[in-house]
């Protein structure tokens, strides 16, 4: 007897799913009465129209994401112990690579746990919950995961598709994170996402390589992460822009303890860059890490233009012979749209590019290879003329 309530495909549907994608949309789900009635997040077997076993999954009526999967076998049980052996095996992975406590523990579907994200800093860990299912599974992942400092950011805009209410739980508010030989101070608690992006760590080390000597504008620096990289390695001059008061006053915290000098400005991008275009100002490295612009489908349009208009804007700004790194965190936009907008701005600028560098986040950000959506980040590095 099956353990599970089972969802069924529609008759030619969930193509990706049977060729390994852990996802099945709500138009590719037979709704039946008893479908419809199941509480959102509850675990489900899932099978084809012809009742080949598709997996373990959880399930949610009302959100366009109708099941992720947990597992490619039915039956599963996601109790403490099933998380156990998937945190072992993502704690596993991280501490072949890092030699330090701190980094994204858990990539949701890039660590076969969909709607999970889990930063670590230390002894301490953010957990960061955004689908129905994953809230439901919220007891036996605590205790496999068995902290005794967790600081639970629930509040993503995204729980609001899955029917859920936003909160923040746990004591610690301010810690200091390891990287790049660098100590920084994260907010974790009221900070943005999780209180760090770990994604850029190799993007920031990159830069950091061609600063020595350098100017260097650090555009969206939120609390410093590669300005104090560009001052570690010995940047001769870093200007740092974000329009956020709390992210800066950790920035200024940062550099201070580690005995680095930047230049910090509370701003809005655009004007700064205005400004500083109109007064003829140049640096040898200008970095541009915005927050996502495309934060859905709908927003594409708008948003690639806002990346075209941050390209024109940066390249005025590049000194002769200098780089530029453009950055952007929006699954939603494809990485060759946005090279293609970055392309086009730095050509409104009259300059002239090479494009050196294309990367993405580090490797506590798996890919799931079946779920492009998995591969976020794009940064591009360009030397201009």
């Amino acid at each position: 007897m099956s353990t599970h309530p089972t969802i069924r495909l529609r008759p030619k549907e969930g193509r990706r799913l049977r060729a390994g994608a852990p996802w099945a949309f709500s138009n590719e789900i037979a709704m039946s009465a008893s479908a419809k009635a199941l509480k959102p997040g509850s675990v489900v077997n899932v099978e084809g129209d012809d009742g080949h076993a598709l997996g373990t999954g959880y399930f949610n009526p009302n959100s366009l994401i109708a099941i992720r999967l947990l597992d490619a076998r039915p039956d599963v049980v996601p109790d403490a112990e099933f998380f156990a052996a998937r945190l072992g095996a993502a704690r596993a992975l991280r501490d072949r690579v890092y030699r330090e406590p701190y980094y994204r523990l858990v990539h949701a579907e890039g660590d076969f746990l969909p709607g999970l994200t889990i930063d670590r800093f230390g002894d301490t860990y953010v957990v960061q919950i955004t689908t129905a299912g994953m809230e439901a599974l919220r007891e036996p992942l605590l205790k496999a995961l068995g902290a005794a400092h967790v600081v639970l950011r629930a509040d993503t805009p995204s729980r609001a598709l899955e029917g859920l209410a936003s909160y923040v739980e746990g004591e610690a508010s301010r810690v200091a994170v390891q990287e790049n030989a660098i100590r920084y101070f994260a907010d974790l608690a009221g900070g943005q996402k999780t209180g760090w992006y770990y994604d850029q760590r190799d993007n920031r080390a990159f830069m950091a390589n061609l600063a020595p000597g350098k100017t260097v504008l650090d555009a969206y620096c939120h609390t410093g992460g590669f300005a104090l990289a560009a001052a570690k390695a010995g940047a001769r001059e870093i200007v740092a822009v974000d329009s956020s008061a709390p992210a800066l006053a950790l920035a200024e915290e940062s550099a201070a303890a580690n005995a680095l000098r930047c230049q910090f400005v509370k701003a809005d991008v655009f004007e700064e860059l205005e400004r500083l275009g109109a007064a003829k100002e140049s640096f040898d490295l200008v970095i541009a890490d915005p927050p996502p612009f495309v934060k859905s489908r709908k927003d594409l349009e708008p948003g690639a233009k806002a990346y075209r208009k941050l390209a024109r804007l940066s390249a005025r700004v590049a000194a002769p012979g200098g780089l530029l790194l453009l950055a952007s965190c929006s699954h939603n936009i494809p990485l060759e749209r946005f090279a293609s907008e970055c392309a086009a701005g730095i050509a409104r600028a009259d300059r002239r590019a090479r494009l050196i560098h294309t990367a993405g986040a580090g490797p506590d950000h798996p890919v799931h290879p079946m779920l492009p959506e998995t591969a976020y980040l794009k940064a591009l590095v360009y030397a201009l003329d």
